[in-house]
């Protein structure tokens, strides 16, 4: 059976993408950070789901990111609230945290070299999400070349292909997917700033534009939130 790491936060746009490299046969290793997030609970939701979808492996690497900062969700810096369509659609996040996913597909790499694995999923999306610079295609395939230039394994003509089935999906189009595959979307988490209570706040970024998905999709969301 051929194997691929999927890069797993425990969100729906990851969930979904587990689920998809599953159903495309794969032998899926999930891997996940502990990166100094404030919302460290997507950790503990990232290993149900793991588990839920019979992943083969699942680790969570421990980083500290906050030791640069730079982000509401590694520093001391309020997360947005209750911000419009328009406003979440320009401009990039001061919850983007610096080079984050160009960190964790490194790691994503380091480990497919081990496993022997050529395939490695990422959930991005470039439609409904922050505006993430480093969740658009441009980066994605960059660091594919990056990938095959600086291994072993690619020196070796073992060449490395990064999986970004959602890259082109809306959010209702990734949660009517997710319930096409029958993944349990409780078991998730999306928002930057639970509760004490581990409910979402309803009012980040991540937590509207999981609302307008849902709603989009004519499903009711199934986790629970401190307001809605």
């Amino acid at each position: 059976m051929k194997r691929a790491v999927v890069l797993l936060s425990g969100g729906i746009d990851s969930t979904t993408t587990l689920a998809i490299a599953i159903s495309e046969g794969y032998e899926v290793y999930a891997l996940s950070f502990d990166y100094g997030q404030r919302h460290q609970i997507e950790t503990k939701a990232a290993r149900r789901v793991a588990e839920s979808l019979g992943a083969k492996e699942h680790r969570v690497a421990k980083i500290d990111l906050r030791i640069f900062g730079g982000s509401a969700l590694t520093d001391d810096v309020d997360v947005p609230k209750k911000r419009s369509d328009t406003e979440i659609a320009h401009g990039i996040p001061v919850t983007y945290v610096p080079a984050r996913n160009t960190i964790f597909l490194a790691y994503a790499l380091a480990w497919s070299e081990v496993i022997a694995a050529s395939d490695i999923f990422l959930g991005v999306n470039a439609i409904d999400y922050s505006g993430y610079p480093d969740c658009r295609p441009e980066f994605i395939e960059a660091f594919e070349t990056t990938a095959n230039l600086g291994t072993k394994a690619g020196m070796e003509d073992k060449h490395f292909q990064i999986h970004t089935p959602l890259i082109k999906f809306s959010k209702a189009e990734i949660i009517r997917k997710a319930v096409k595959l029958r993944v349990d979307l409780s078991l998730t988490h999306s928002c930057y700033d639970p509760s004490p209570e581990g409910f979402a706040c309803s009012e980040c970024d991540s937590c509207l534009l999981r609302l307008k998905g849902f709603r989009e999709a004519g499903i009711e969301d199934p986790i629970r939130y401190a307001k809605k």
